[in-house]
């Protein structure tokens, strides 16, 4: 997946299906990388999505 092709927004659907926006929020807040991504696992998020949202995490600090 290109940055370019990311979409955040399918990212905070399935984790609001699963009911965690909240904590995965609370998670990027804290840098937890492993919540994070524990979170988007249980959301069904892919792995090539949650590699790009962690990459954006490390980018942003």
């Amino acid at each position: 997946m290109e940055e370019s092709d990311f979409e955040g927004t399918l990212v905070l659907e399935k984790l609001a299906e699963i009911g965690k926006v909240d904590a995965f929020f609370e998670a990027i807040d804290v840098d937890d990388f492993g919540k994070a991504k524990s979170l988007m696992m249980r959301a069904s998020v892919s792995d090539e999505t949650i590699e790009m949202v962690l990459k954006k995490m490390r980018d942003a600090d």
